[in-house]
């Protein structure tokens, strides 16, 4: 188990950035699959992007590619996202998560979720 601490949250005017990271406890971060994932009020919790073990493989959700990138850093424990160009479609809670070993991008195959930190995009 891991536990995930996200942070970087906030208001921010459409065409902006934010940088939220995400501490991960233990001295085993290096052999977990990190993800962001979001929720907006009524939707349902959405894949956002994910990487590998060693930062080799990232994936992207279609409605964020190109705009965000995610990265990590295992000698810091932490995981990146890193969002530009942002949208008021992107206003959404978003949370960090981990899962042991192999690449997914379905929420309900990660095992240790973050509590969240909240982003607001102004139009």
């Amino acid at each position: 188990q891991v536990q995930l601490v996200e942070s970087g949250g906030g208001l921010v005017q459409a065409g902006g950035s934010l940088r939220l990271s995400c501490a991960a406890s233990g001295r085993t971060f290096s052999s977990y699959v990190m993800g962001w994932f979001r929720q907006a009020p009524g939707k349902e919790r959405e894949f956002v992007t994910a990487i590998s073990r060693n930062g080799a493989y990232t994936g992207y959700a279609d409605s964020v590619k190109g705009r965000f990138t995610i990265s990590r850093d295992n000698a810091k424990n932490t995981v990146y996202l890193q969002m530009n160009s942002l949208k008021p479609e992107d206003t959404a809670v978003y949370y960090c998560a981990a899962r042991k070993l192999i690449y997914s991008d379905y929420p309900g195959s990660y095992d240790d979720w973050g509590q969240g930190t909240q982003v607001t995009v102004s139009s």
